[in-house]
């Protein structure tokens, strides 16, 4: 019976193991594709991955030659530690960690020896307590300060560094007699991981986070504009009764812009740090395109109300019998839909090419001349209430999309102005043209019911 038993569990064990290594190897195979594909969307992604491990590779060397390291000892291995925690993948975000580091380190080991010299003074007895209340005092303080927003967002890891530097300092330094060769020791090793990781991150392929902001922000009025001159086209336009809008890509286009207030954050602390370098001088308006991605964000909403709303009337089905009612506020409606999306594409394609925009603000006034002719339209004795009111709501909402581009071109011309965008090759400066409402008095859609 033991012999028929194994016999079972082998034949048993045999007939799983090709599922089981078929599996692995399946898995195996999309991992490796997902790898390709994250190298493959961007590749900078393999470039900052090589440079750190040459970062690591150059510090090792410290330990490594005997010379190196008989004069800065085991604190090498903090310019090893440095390295790993102080590069980033932008070139801000390095700046900001490493001298966030180095200057905190800097002052906590400053402090932390006058620290020693003062509880000194109290003799055997009294110096473990002073180290303590100023460990104590200055480890609050300096926590506290993590709450100011401004020291949040810009000087988080410093404070964390400090806090960190001190107390090794303060606490080692009643047990440690050459306290002063010690912290030499730590401040050089931080310094040399620092200067690494600012060099290779700066001269070999660099990432620049302004850069990315920059595109960013294009990036996601182009977003906009694909949202609007799709709609335009595909539920305003000739192809209005082709059927449902239902996976056309045009339709998740936009949704990334709801959230892209966190990234564009980032990079923009991340870019203040930065040198200046290429198209983005020294102090470049950084601040100016968190405005812009603010603006942005407002019109993505509008066109959510409006993408919602033209969804439900798709699910409902909604027919009308008055069709030259309908197709008179659809052309309107057409109109100002793909006008919106060209103003967008040319304020886009001003951020990208850094010069002045020279058609968005025509543009904006025809997408409004669109608004005021739906208000002048009046319905056939054909036409419902029900049709009339579908048809106002629709216009409503494409309206306010209209609305909201105004101070998109707003802060797009203060950003030309600001970074001192290239003029037009004719001369003149964008947004001679203005739109006929503004944003403090937007068209409004109304649509007269004759009795």
């Amino acid at each position: 019976m033991d012999s028929a038993a194994g016999t079972n569990e082998k034949v048993g064990f045999n007939s799983w193991c090709p599922f089981l290594i078929s599996d692995s190897i399946q898995k195996l195979k999309e991992f490796a594709q997902k790898i390709k594909k994250i190298g493959k969307d961007d590749p900078r992604r393999v470039f900052h991955s090589l440079k750190v491990g040459l970062a690591l590779t150059l510090i090792s060397i410290f330990y490594y030659i005997n010379p190196l390291f008989h004069g800065l000892g085991t604190s090498t291995m903090w310019a090893v530690l440095t390295v790993v925690v102080v590069m980033e993948y932008t070139v801000g975000g390095t700046l900001s960690k490493g001298l966030n580091r180095a200057f905190a380190t800097l002052l906590a080991g400053a402090l932390g020896l006058g620290a020693h010299h003062l509880a000194a003074l109290a003799g055997d007895k009294g110096e473990p307590i002073l180290l303590g209340v100023f460990v104590f005092m200055l480890a609050a303080m300096a926590t506290f300060s993590r709450f100011v927003p401004e020291i949040k967002a810009r000087y988080d890891y410093g404070v964390t560094i400090f806090i960190l530097t001190f107390s090794l300092v303060a606490v080692s330094s009643y047990r440690v007699e050459e306290l002063i060769k010690l912290a030499h020791q730590r401040l050089s090793t931080v310094a040399i991981g620092v200067a690494t990781c600012l060099c290779t991150s700066m001269f070999v392929f660099p990432v620049w986070a302004g850069e990315d902001l920059h595109m960013l922000v294009a990036a996601n009025l182009d977003k906009l504009a694909c949202f609007l001159e799709g709609m335009g086209v595909e539920y305003f336009g000739e192809k209005m009764e082709s059927g449902s809008l239902e996976g056309k890509s045009f339709l998740q286009s936009y949704k990334t812009v709801l959230n892209s207030k966190a990234t564009e954050d980032s990079l923009a602390n991340f870019a203040r740090w930065e040198p200046g370098h290429g198209r983005f001088g020294f102090r470049h308006p950084w601040n100016q395109y968190l405005k812009i991605g603010a603006v942005t964000r407002t019109c993505a909403c509008s066109i959510e109300a409006l993408n919602a709303y033209i969804s439900t009337l798709q699910q409902s089905h909604q027919t009308t019998t008055d069709l030259e009612f309908k197709q008179k506020v659809q052309a309107a409606c057409a109109e100002m839909s793909k006008e919106t999306g060209k103003a967008l594409v040319e304020l886009a394609t001003s951020i990208r090419e850094m010069k002045w925009s020279s058609t968005a603000g025509k543009h904006l006034a025809m997408a409004t001349e669109a608004a005021c002719r739906v208000k002048a339209l009046v319905p056939t004795e054909n036409s419902t209430l029900l049709e009339v009111l579908v048809s106002a709501t629709t216009a409503s909402l494409l309206t306010e999309v209209v609305r909201c581009t105004n101070p998109i071109i707003a802060s797009v011309e203060e950003l030309s102005r600001l970074a001192e965008f290239k003029w037009p090759e004719h001369g003149r400066k964008a947004g001679a043209v203005k739109p006929i409402a503004s944003a403090e008095s937007p068209p409004q859609v109304v649509i007269v019911i004759e009795k």
